[in-house]
């Protein structure tokens, strides 16, 4: 029977509390800083990339993805590292330093003063500032993703053989700390992003939003590092991932060495490795194998999971995030996740699965993931739906070929006018419609008068012609805004018929230069602003509300007087209609998704660690993050080449496409056998067992025939007689 050889550790000196090592506390008060560190970054990444980057939607999923994915690819290569050179202590240590350096890097990335030489407010070489945000992303992913198979592990090692129920309390804390490190970063981040700040202009303080979680990275390593004097350090024993796959490969090569038909089949393809490898060997990568299969439908799921954070987030800047007390950013929607994790897993495990066996359906772990599946799918279903009711409140912009014109009235009078083959009549300081043309040109009349322009339109573009207080002044067309304010911001501009004068709000001055009737686009922030409207001593407080998304252009009419009621006379053109679909909405979605995760990944990794032999548990889990990678890099596939016009459709086109796998897994599943690996195990150890007493009976048998034949032979050379002649 092979030899088990005792893993040996380095002893700390770690005091005991409450039947507790004191260095775990270190380890949990690193990992809920890491986990802070991470989330807080990944909350507003991909906000970064679209309003600081300047990037597309598409282009910015991608990258979000492509990112996500090899945080994920990356424990495979920390573990190796970890079990086969450096062990769990130092691989942490080390890959902790490149993470801290990574989220510092992508701080430097979002100053937005670094390069804004001209103090305009925009980077002027943004080309700098990509390259260093995407070192710091790689950084982070070798960083979070190498550590991420250690740190628990490493947890676990500093407990001794009878301290199995504190070893499970400590694993139960730590997965507390993962969620609890998701749920305050995904809070607190957007808020410090929402924040104004720099040294020449004020723009949104992405620095901060990843400065915070650089400074808790470098906090989780401080904290890591001062516990290591009461550190159980296990020596590095070797990886049995890198075992697992030399087998495999051994198998495969050998097989197609012996594919003629002069070989005898073997029952199954590894069976051609026991060549050089053990049965027991060979019987656990067969176990593995078997549970792996199952894993090719997976990575669906989790390309749909992991859109929370990309797609999902541009949906809610389309929304209103207005609930009462409380205003939420469009990046704060993905704390809902965390919360409800934290509500759904003990509901799950003490109610629902109770209920469900006690009303006799076997709900078995491959048909709760297959269940998993489908609410994820039906979570899609309703981001769709939720798109087309966006969709429907979004302003209509002329196409490529098309232009859009808008009257504004500063006269005293009303007055009728004629724009090709539509009339409107607008009374003093009141704005129409936006009027769509095919044409390059259109005539615009006064009433009855002779009155008349020929104005030129310019194609893809929203403009406004102002009619002046006095028909001998010369008419004034502006380019509007063609797409909603970005972050849910207002763009906000006035247009007046008194000269001079000075309106102001807070730091914002909307000067209309002289010879101009109307001022540039100025954007304010949610909630309620008041304009100061100053001219010749005077001067008139105009309060106004403002929600999400929307453009205004606020009118200041020549028959304006000042007085009491002044705030009445300034008319309101909306250009943009502002948010009205309610974040709330998003919470369906949520809810569903969550409930999909709790039920397919909780089930998944229980599944996954009852399946697979005692000595490749590690296996199967690199397995499973293997499966997440993959899914987000489906997500950037779909995203650069589908290039699906509407949002609401490719909702629709990933949730079919997971219905579609969810088929194919249950299809799988039914035909799945469930195995006992612990039994498999014994019976293979039982036959060595067995095989290892028949030799050393079949040796102590040819011993014992040795010693009666030497003792024969002995016995007839002390008697001298011939043997030959016995017989005769």
């Amino acid at each position: 029977m092979a030899d088990h050889e005792e893993v040996k550790k380095k002893k700390g000196t770690s005091i005991v509390i409450c039947g507790y090592p004191l260095s775990i506390f270190f380890i949990v008060v690193n990992e809920f800083c890491e986990r802070f560190s991470y989330y807080g970054m990944r909350a507003v990444l991909v906000l970064y990339f679209k309003y600081f980057l300047r990037w597309d939607d598409d282009l910015a999923t991608s990258i979000y993805h492509a990112f996500v994915a090899l945080c994920y690819l990356t424990p495979i290569l920390g573990a190796i590292v970890a079990d086969s050179w450096l062990g769990k202590f130092k691989t942490i240590i080390y890959l902790s330093v490149v993470y801290a350096l990574g989220q510092v890097v992508m701080a430097v990335s979002a100053i937005n003063d670094l390069t804004d030489y001209d103090r305009d407010g925009t980077p002027d070489d943004m080309t700098l500032h990509v390259a260093l945000s995407m070192v710091g992303l790689v950084l982070i992913a070798l960083g979070t993703g190498g550590i991420k198979p250690c740190v628990a592990a490493f947890g676990g090692d500093q407990f001794q053989d009878h301290q199995e129920r504190q070893r499970s309390t400590f694993f139960s804390v730590f997965y507390l700390c993962i969620n609890a490190g998701s749920l305050l970063s995904t809070i607190i981040t957007p808020i410090l992003r929402a924040q104004e700040c720099g040294i020449h202009t004020q723009q949104k303080c992405y620095p901060l939003a990843f400065g915070v979680p650089a400074a808790l990275m470098v906090v989780a390593l401080v904290v890591f590092i001062a516990g290591s004097g009461m550190y159980h350090k296990a020596e590095p024993q070797g990886n049995i991932l890198l075992d697992v796959c030399k087998c495999i490969g051994f198998a495969v090569k050998n097989r197609f060495r012996h594919r003629g038909k002069e070989f005898p089949k073997r029952t199954h393809w590894m069976d051609w490795a026991d060549d050089r490898y053990e049965k027991l060997l060979i019987a656990q990568v067969k176990m593995v194998l078997k549970v792996l299969f199952l894993y090719i439908p997976l990575p669906m799921f989790w390309t749909l999971f992991d859109q929370k954070g990309s797609r999902w987030t541009f949906q809610a800047t389309t929304m209103d995030g207005n609930f009462g007390l409380l205003v939420l950013q469009p990046d704060q929607m993905q704390t809902v996740n965390p919360i409800l994790i934290l509500t759904l897993v003990p509901i799950m495990d003490s109610v629902v699965y109770p209920l469900i066996r006690k009303c006799g359906l076997n709900f078995t772990p491959l048909k709760r993931m297959t269940v998993g599946m489908f609410l994820a799918a039906m979570a899609f279903v309703a981001a769709a739906l939720v798109q087309i009711e966006i969709d429907k409140t979004l302003p209509v912009f002329p196409s490529g070929v098309q232009s859009q014109l808008k009257t504004i009235n500063l006269g005293r009078d009303p007055m009728t006018l004629t724009l090709s083959q539509h009339t409107v009549q607008l009374a003093p300081g009141q704005a129409s419609d936006y009027f769509t043309f095919d044409e390059d040109f259109v005539i615009v009349s006064v009433g009855n008068t002779s009155i008349s322009r020929n104005l030129t339109l310019a194609k893809g573009k929203r403009q406004s012609v102002i009619l002046p207080p006095n028909n001998s002044q010369e008419w004034q067309m502006t380019e509007d805004l063609t797409a909603k304010p970005e972050q849910g911001a207002n763009g906000i501009r006035f247009v007046s018929g008194i000269h001079p004068l000075n309106i102001s709000s807070g730091g914002l001055d909307f000067g209309i230069t002289d010879g101009y009737l109307y001022s540039n686009y100025s954007l304010l922030t949610y909630g309620s602003t008041v304009f100061t409207i100053e001219s010749g001593g005077e001067s008139c407080e105009y309060p106004r509300e403002f929600g999400f998304g929307s453009s205004y252009t606020l009118i200041i009419p020549s028959s304006f007087t000042f007085g009491p009621d002044c705030a009445a006379s300034v008319g309101v053109a909306e250009d943009i209609k502002p948010n009205s679909v309610h974040m709330a909405l998003q919470i369906p979605q949520y809810f569903l998704i969550t409930a999909g995760e709790v039920v397919f990944s909780v089930t998944g990794l229980e599944f996954s660690y009852s399946q697979a032999p005692s000595n490749m548990k590690a296996v199967l889990q690199a397995g499973w993050l293997f499966t997440v990678a993959v899914g987000n890099f489906i997500v950037l596939i779909v995203a650069e080449l589908a290039q699906i016009p509407e949002q609401w459709a490719e909702y629709v086109l990933f949730a079919s496409l997971l219905v579609a796998v969810c088929v194919i897994f249950s299809i799988m599943a039914h035909f799945y056998t469930y195995m006992d690996p612990a039994e498999i195990e014994a019976q293979f150890r039982k036959k060595d067992d067995d095989h290892e007493v028949r030799a050393e009976k079949e040796e102590e048998r040819k011993d014992s025939r040795g010693r009666s034949q030497r003792s024969s032979l002995e016995m007839t050379q002390g008697t001298g007689s011939d043997p030959t002649q016995s017989r005769m």
